[in-house]
């Protein structure tokens, strides 16, 4: 059957009658022509947006000229709670020392030295589950949380701080989506950024939370008995240039970070792909089949034969990104198509709508793992597939969560079978990510 995807609006709105759309779900509030356009204008009061969906554009943007189009400052203060300056936000000079901290700890051979705890955390998922029904989106959550926790700070889950940050930030979810409104609603510079008292209450007990376990780990780095895991990667990683480390505060930011883009994302990548599975019983046992051979003990090698849940995995990603819209902001007079575009517009390439675009992907709308075999498949995805981001900007744990996601479904998938709920199909909408209105309800039932 053809995947969920919201309804877009064919009819022209009002800016305000948009708003209130966009309020409610960002993808439907969308035109149905984007999913043809190369790019699109929209006129505000205040400022001007042009979503690009143009393969050249989007490169023009991401790889060959990244400094002339950094992270909007809208950005910036719509996730200034809880995020700080994090290497998310930052641009410039600040974001390059950042990065050079961090790349180092995310590089090629470290997947190898973090499989085993995400092995661990890939078992205890399988562990959790019962027979029954189950909410995946849940599930997936405890489940990308657990890798994070195990491989930046060597705990599980049920840590006692570990469980509290999760719990904590489930609560911020509830308060503040983080494809934010300050983004993309069309208000001055000079119009501050406010946060409700609860969002801003729930980011400081988490960033407090996240400050015990940084000091914790700053106290183990002293005295020699820190574990070799992200956390201490990263906090005894000087600058090449500088030979800087980060301070307590820069180290918090980064953590929260990484906590968010690698639990929630793969949280909602890990949940589509099990309902999409579970509405696809062939695909699924062709990929049970499969992760029936990866093996009982961590082997990158056994993960890297799992070719079919890879190709499940990405065509996930593709019809489902969890961030379905990133925003950028040109510095310069540019020329795009022909449209001359002012200094301070705001440049917004979507995912959504490139991984659907009907001029670039065969069959948009079908879930097909198959493409990613055919030559025509791998020409699209060249040119029109940017789940992680591209570029100097792609995330830095692209390779960690691309593992991440094949090793949980083999495992979930050579233990459980899941089935869909008749009437319970799921309908996605975009706030903090692309995730379900009522969430992922599926069956369960041991394979």
């Amino acid at each position: 059957m053809r995947p969920p995807k919201p309804q877009p609006r064919a009819d022209r709105v009002s800016l305000w009658r948009y708003l209130r759309l966009f309020r409610a779900d960002i993808l439907s509030a969308q035109p149905a022509r984007l999913y043809r356009a190369w790019m699109a204008e929209f006129r505000t009061p205040f400022f001007r947006s042009y979503l690009c969906n143009d393969p050249a554009l989007v490169d023009l943007v991401l790889k060959a000229r990244p400094a002339d189009f950094p992270k909007s400052d809208r950005i910036r203060a719509g996730l200034e709670p809880l995020l700080g300056r994090s290497v998310f936000v930052t641009n410039g000079a600040e974001w390059e020392r950042q990065r050079r901290i961090i790349d180092p700890a995310f590089e090629g051979g470290r997947l190898r030295e973090v499989l085993p705890a995400m092995w661990e955390a890939a078992a205890a998922a399988v562990a959790r589950l019962a027979p029954g029904e189950v909410e995946a989106e849940a599930a997936m959550s405890h489940a990308a949380a657990d890798v994070i926790f195990r491989t930046l700070f060597s705990v599980p889950i049920e840590d006692d701080a570990a469980s509290r940050v999760f719990h904590a930030f489930r609560a911020h979810q509830r308060t503040q989506p983080i494809l934010n409104l300050a983004a993309l609603v069309p208000l001055p510079r000079w119009v501050p950024r406010l946060h409700g008292r609860q969002t801003r209450a729930t980011a400081a007990h988490i960033r407090a939370l996240i400050v015990q376990m940084t000091e914790a780990r700053a106290a183990e780095i002293a005295a020699g008995t820190a574990p070799d895991d992200l956390a201490t990667k990263i906090m005894t990683t000087a600058d090449p240039v500088t030979g800087e480390r980060f301070a307590t505060a820069e180290m918090v930011d980064q953590v929260a970070i990484f906590f968010l883009a690698g639990h929630e994302t793969s949280a909602s990548a890990l949940a589509w792909a099990l309902w999409l599975l579970a509405a696809n019983p062939d695909w699924q046992d062709r990929a049970a089949a499969e992760a029936a051979t990866l093996g009982d003990t961590p082997d990158l090698a056994a993960l890297g034969r799992m070719r079919v849940i890879r190709d499940i995995f990405r065509e996930t990603l593709r019809l489902y990104p969890p961030v379905p819209m990133m925003v950028r902001e040109n510095l310069c007079p540019e020329t795009l198509r022909g449209r001359p575009v002012r200094p301070g517009a705001q440049i917004v390439l979507s995912p959504w709508h490139l991984h659907r675009h009907e001029r670039l992907w065969a069959a948009p709308d079908d879930f097909d793992p198959g493409r990613w075999s055919t030559e025509a498949g791998r020409e699209s995805a060249r040119c029109a597939y940017i789940p992680f981001s591209a570029g100097p900007r792609v995330c830095t744990g692209a390779a960690f969560a691309m593992a991440e996601g094949v090793l949980i479904l083999a495992h979930l998938l050579r233990a459980w079978r899941f089935a869909r709920i008749p009437g319970a199909d799921p309908v996605p909408e975009a706030h903090l990510t692309v995730r379900a209105r009522h969430g992922v309800r599926l069956t369960v039932a041991p394979r």
